[in-house]
């Protein structure tokens, strides 16, 4: 019997659609914050800003035609100008 692709998996996709998959994903993928109040605020801010910057990046793909390649290149660059700058938890074991 012979494996089939399944059509939806990622390497069969587009390659600027794998990359706007892979920016949406690394601009919300941030580590949880340590345990003071400012830790805490300083994450929540940022999952804030970089959720609208990759809503807006989307909508603009979606409503505006936007290239998506493009598009993918700039949410890089904007979740680059905003990394991590609070503590993050770590756990007893010394993970992150």
């Amino acid at each position: 019997m012979t494996e089939r692709t399944n059509p939806e998996q990622v390497d069969t996709l587009p390659e600027p659609v794998v990359a706007l998959l892979r920016a949406v994903h690394d601009a919300l993928d941030i580590p949880l914050p340590g345990a003071t109040d400012a830790d805490e605020r300083a994450y929540d801010r940022l999952l804030d800003r970089r959720a609208m910057h990759a809503r807006v990046t989307l909508a603009c793909i979606l409503q505006d035609g936007h290239g998506v390649g493009r598009s993918a290149a700039v949410l890089r660059d904007l979740t680059s100008r905003e990394p991590v700058t609070y503590t993050p938890w770590i756990a007893a074991g010394g993970e992150r």
